[in-house]
Formats: C-alpha cells, sequence, structure tokens
C-alpha cells in the first residue's frame, strides 16, 4: 500500500506491508539469507535483472523492503536503499556516484566520523573535499570548482544546530551540475523533506529517531530510481554495505511512532533549552527553536518543529563540563541520541574527539560544550538531573 493522499501518520503505520498466505496483520521478519526459485530458467532471470523477485538478502529481502518503500513514502522520494549503518550510507552514495579526481563541497558542522571518512578515506580513492561554513552559501560558492559533483550537510547540524539554506544551496548545486545531499538525520521526514526543498540526497542513520530507542544500528539514503533504485542499489548489492532483515524490522516498527516522537522530542528540548537560556551558569544555548538562535527564521520556514537536541556551553571549560555531565544520575553518559532515554555527551571528547584542535575550533566545538538529546522522560525530571550536574 503505497497512496500518497494518506497523511503521514498514516503512510508510517500502513505503507508497504503486502500480507503473506498466513494474512498476518504486523509486518513479519524475513530471516533467510538466501530464497529458493521454481526452477534454473527462473534463477537465471532473477540474478539477470530480467525477472523481478528475491535473490539473496544481501540485496533483495521482502522486510527490508518494506522499510525502504515506507521511508521512501515519508520523505517523498522515488527509491529508496537500506544500509548497514547512517556511516555506510554516505560511503555507499560516493561509491556509486563519485569517482578518482572528483570534488566534494562539504558543511564544516557535520558529524565528526564524517569529517574524517571525506577528509581522510575518500582523499585515499582520489575524491577531494573542501569544508566550509554551513550558513554562508557565499563561502559554498567560492569552494566550488570544475571538478565539484557533490554538495553535502546535515541540518540542523550535530551538534551546534546550525541551519543551513537547502533551497539556496540546491539551487547553487544544480547551477554547477552538482547533488546535494542532505543528512536529515536531526529532523526525520516527521519535521522536514529535503527533497521537497530542492535536494537531490536524503541520508538518514537509522540508528538514531527513525529507530527511536536505541536498539539496532542501520542507515539509508532516499531519492530518485535512476541515482538510488539503481546505481546506489547496484552499489550495496556488489559491497555488501546493507542492513540486516531484523534491523529493518525494528526500524520499520520505529517510523510508525514517528511522527508523535518527533513531535515529543521538540516539545522537550524547547523546555530544556528556555530553561538553560536562563540559568547563570551557562554561556549559550544552540538550539534553533529559540528566538536568539542566528537562523531562527530560516528553520521555522524549512522545519516544522526544531527537534530534540540542545547543546550549551558551561563557563569553565572541560573541568567544569565533565563536572556538569558527571553529577547527573537519570541521563544516560553516551554519544549516541534520538532515544526515548535522554542522553548527555561532551562532543570535544567523544562524537567530535578525532578531530584536530584547528577542525574542533573551526566547527565551534569548545571544550565547554554539552550536547544533550531530549528523551520522553517526564521533562520535569529532565531539567531537574541537568540542575543537579549544573548546581555542583
Amino acid at each position: 500500500m503505497i497512496n500518497q493522499s494518506y497523511n503521514f501518520a498514516t503512510q508510517a503505520i500502513r505503507t508497504g506491508h503486502r500480507r503473506t498466505p498466513e494474512q498476518e496483520h504486523g509486518e513479519p521478519i524475513f530471516t533467510t539469507s538466501s530464497f529458493v526459485f521454481d526452477n534454473a530458467a527462473q534463477a537465471a532471470a532473477r540474478f539477470a535483472g530480467d525477472e523481478p523477485g528475491n535473490v539473496y538478502s544481501r540485496f533483495t529481502n521482502p522486510t527490508t523492503k518494506v522499510f525502504e518503500q515506507r521511508l521512501a513514502a515519508l520523505e517523498g522520494g522515488e527509491s529508496c536503499v537500506a544500509t548497514a549503518s547512517g556511516m555506510s550510507a554516505i560511503m555507499v552514495i560516493c561509491v556509486a556516484l563519485l569517482q578518482a579526481g572528483d570534488h566534494i563541497v562539504s558543511s564544516r558542522s557535520i558529524f565528526g566520523a564524517t569529517t574524517t571518512l571525506f577528509g581522510k578515506y575518500l582523499t585515499r580513492l582520489g575524491i577531494e573535499t573542501s569544508f566550509v561554513g554551513q550558513t554562508d552559501v557565499h563561502e559554498w560558492k567560492a569552494a566550488i570548482n570544475t571538478s565539484t559533483r557533490m554538495l553535502f550537510l546535515e541540518t540542523p547540524s550535530n551538534p551546534l544546530s546550525e541551519i543551513a539554506d537547502i533551497r539556496g544551496l540546491a539551487a547553487l548545486a544544480h547551477e554547477n551540475d552538482c547533488l546535494l545531499v542532505v543528512d536529515n538525520c536531526f529532523c526525520t521526514p516527521a519535521l522536514q523533506k529535503p527533497l521537497s526543498l530542492g535536494a537531490d540526497l536524503i541520508v538518514h542513520s537509522a540508528t538514531k529517531y527513525l529507530d527511536g530507542q536505541g536498539r539496532i544500528v542501520g542507515g539509508a539514503v532516499v531519492g530518485d530510481q535512476q541515482r538510488v533504485g539503481e546505481d546506489i542499489f547496484s552499489a550495496i548489492r556488489t559491497t555488501g554495505s546493507c542492513i540486516s532483515p531484523f534491523n529493518a524490522w525494528v526500524a520499520l516498527k520505529g517510523l510508525e511512532t514517528l511522527d508523535l516522537r518527533m513531535k515529543a522530542h521538540s516539545d522537550q528540548a524547547m523546555e530544556i533549552a528556555r530553561y538553560l537560556s536562563d540559568h547563570p551558569r551557562v554561556e549559550r544555548v544552540y538550539y534553533a527553536g529559540l528566538a536568539s538562535h542566528p537562523q531562527h527564521e530560516l528553520a521555522k520556514q524549512q522545519q516544522s518543529g526544531f527537534g530534540g537536541v540542545v547543546s550549551f556551553v558551561v563557563k569553565g571549560g572541560r573541568e567544569k563540563a565533565w563536572k556538569v555531565i558527571d553529577s547527573t544520575r537519570m541521563l544516560s553518559i553516551t554519544a549516541n541520541l534520538g532515544d526515548v532515554k535522554s542522553t548527555i555527551t561532551h562532543p570535544a571528547t567523544t562524537t567530535h574527539g578525532r578531530l584536530s584542535d584547528e577542525q574542533r575550533a573551526q566547527s565551534g566545538i569548545s571544550e565547554g560544550l554539552i550536547r544533550i538529546a531530549a528523551g520522553l522522560e517526564f521533562v520535569d525530571d529532565i531539567i531537574a538531573d541537568i540542575s543537579r550536574g549544573l548546581d555542583a
């Protein structure tokens, strides 16, 4: 069932499931590595791609297919390919669509592992990357050269919630015959749809909000039929960076409550951000929902909510930031996010710890910065725990 006339919440619950002869109500998990053919001729046709159908779970699995169809419908894309992780989703885009001699222009305000992938490993393959300020379109324009094939960003950014002008960067990319790839991890399609704003491809870490309970690792790429349904699918088939059927099923079930959860996460984060903004030991709060945020108006234009991640700087640098973190009792000290359980981390020594001091400084990752991913506990309890840390 794929019906674009349905509301987002309905699509998130119903899209993609085709009942088997058993007439199950819930989507089944097909825990099989391979599939049986009626005869040798059918096997040959399936392997050649002349006949549709399941071949091998590395690239065709009914459970994975339901997740892919559902996420594609929610993002408004033609096709989706699920991957083993969010990082593998980014890597498979580069393997499928780029080659030696190509050039990427990337926001500087991205996940630390993505920076390492672009700046270290892709360089070994002859693909160079220039890093620019997320919010300065002129800086993006100046970095593009005749070899540039891709613009990459995540908005809101991790962990400072910088908002990129997706429409503006999409226009710039297409003027220069480039692709615009947007990591939509923080907002998900429940709050933001980059394809409708001109982006070509969307990247997801299904590990985060798509699952929503911190149970699995997975990723996905969403876009058009040619690039995703053929080029990237072919790369997945060959490289094997696929999601497992079980993890696809868990993420699939997570999509059913995505709309409700993202609204709740956003509400929780807003209350936390307001509390932190008034605290005397906090120097600065990074959350696009605050009117004081420099891209607040832009966020209102391209998002229907502001997401669940709040970052803030405490006075006193790393020593005080660690003291705040260690004094909490309920918040989970972990670098993951998108969970129903609230998490807290020190980005300079965790998510962005592998970057150089210069790279962290350029990205605004200070020693006093703390990132909180607001879960779904009672918000007063979350604030009380943060307060315990700040008061310490």
